[in-house]
């Protein structure tokens, strides 16, 4: 992943350094429990310990002539450990290290995720609040439709973020698998034990059964639910898209001094934090099919799931740790223009109205045929040729006849759309 779109934290999890580091910690507590099990001397694995390094440019060294990254990462480290080190790696494939790296590293990384989403979550939960009860029509097909909040709003992405909250943690729990099963998965030359043993000490959970990889279901999940949240985030990024257009005014990133919002012309503010996190919503996405592909692999094992996971493994993680930060911040300093909203409110003279006005229409005996044709013929007046939807039913005697001028008005009451709102919320927020 290009710097301009990464976090130092989940980049560092990517990192040669912290990966040789997950590997050497495998190879140490398997060789903990197979001391245990009597299987390598107690002074090798602690041998082991004490003298284990390894050095990346040797390691790369190594594997120019090896062709294989974890043959030359236990050769580097026989270096600096000695004699002992023919007890390393006893009974293991290279899939046990390296897939339980992965497991390891896929769960660093979610849990900076969890963090993300959590900081998303106390974003867009004050947002909610401030702006529970400020009235703004709502819009089917972008066309006006009935009055809404904004706090509304807010409230619904929260509640969809919860609950990716609730998938990643899934996803997490998923993914935290360790394989330490040796050739083809049988144990045949390793205890079971190691695996469990192992597992525990790197905060994962024993693969029930490995073959001779970790089950890439799990990844093609793990993969799926990033790119879940990644639509979410686009979700948001559209709204606030919308919202800026200059037609509608309703709310706008913050544009800080001195910023400029085109090299030609020097009026322009665009949205183009919410515009970034559209395209890095697609980056993830386009993940996860790759992911998905990886799951049927030949008998056994084959490794053309590798390839695939030194990309998307780093690539989709960092990429959505750096869209959920931005969008905390996006929606952190959102400017709201109240003015402009009411405005908006007004411009159709009362036609998002029409659905109350209809029912009371059908209470009054109207058939709900005729009472749609009786508000439609009004409220295609004023789209055609303006005015106020309440003068023009007023004014029309088949609607009076039913429903006396006098109490039509009172059906043009904003709060009659937001009386659910404090339900709405606490539903929401109840237990946040």
């Amino acid at each position: 992943m290009i710097p301009r779109y990464a976090r130092p934290q989940m980049t560092a999890i990517w990192e040669p350094d912290n990966k040789f580091r997950i590997w050497f910690e495998i190879e140490a507590h398997a060789m903990d429990a197979l001391a245990i099990l009597g299987v390598v001397p107690r002074e090798a694995a602690k041998a082991v310990w004490q003298r284990g390094k390894w050095d990346i440019a040797r390691i790369d060294e190594i594997e120019k002539e090896t062709k294989h990254d974890v043959i030359a990462f236990l050769t580097n480290l026989a270096e600096h450990v000695g004699p002992e080190a023919r007890f390393v790696h006893q009974g293991m494939t290279s899939s046990d290290v390296l897939d339980t790296c992965l497991s390891v590293q896929l769960v660093q990384a979610a849990d900076i995720l969890l963090k993300d989403v959590e900081d998303l979550l106390a974003a867009l939960k004050r947002r909610a609040l401030e702006h529970k009860m400020t009235v703004t029509v709502g819009r089917s097909h972008g066309i006006h439709a009935e009055p809404v909040t904004i706090g509304l709003k807010f409230a619904s992405f929260y509640a969809e973020f919860d609950r990716n909250l609730t998938r990643l943690k899934a996803a997490r729990e998923d993914i935290a698998s360790c394989a330490i099963s040796g050739a083809v998965g049988t144990f045949a030359n390793i205890d079971p034990s190691v695996e469990e043993y192992v597992a525990e000490k790197m905060g994962l959970h024993a693969e029930p059964v490995s073959t001779q990889v970790i089950p890439r279901d799990r990844h093609a999940h793990f993969f799926a639910i990033l790119g879940v949240i990644a639509s979410s985030i686009e979700r948001i990024a559209t709204e606030v898209r919308h919202l800026q257009r200059t037609e509608v005014g309703e709310a706008e990133e913050y544009f800080s001094p001195g910023q400029k919002g085109s090299s030609a012309m020097p009026h322009k503010r665009n949205p183009v934090l919410t515009e970034n996190l559209t395209g890095l919503a697609r980056v993830v996405r386009g993940y996860v099919v790759p992911a998905m592909e990886n799951v049927a692999l030949w008998h056994e094992r084959d490794i053309s799931h590798s390839s695939v996971e030194r990309y998307i493994g780093p690539d989709a993680t960092i990429t959505l740790d750096f869209a959920l930060a931005r969008l905390v911040s996006v929606v952190d300093k959102l400017v709201i223009y109240p003015e402009r909203i009411a405005s908006n409110l007004a411009k159709t003279g009362g036609l998002m109205f029409s659905q109350r006005v209809l029912l009371a229409l059908t209470q009054a005996g109207v058939s709900r045929e005729e009472s749609y044709v009786l508000v439609q013929r009004n409220a295609m007046k004023v789209w055609n040729e303006g005015g106020q939807l309440l003068d023009l039913l007023s004014n029309d005697k088949d609607v009076t006849s039913r429903i006396p001028a006098k109490d039509l008005a009172p059906l043009f009451d904003m709060g009659y759309h937001t009386k659910h709102v404090d339900t709405i919320f606490k539903r929401v927020f109840e237990n946040a």
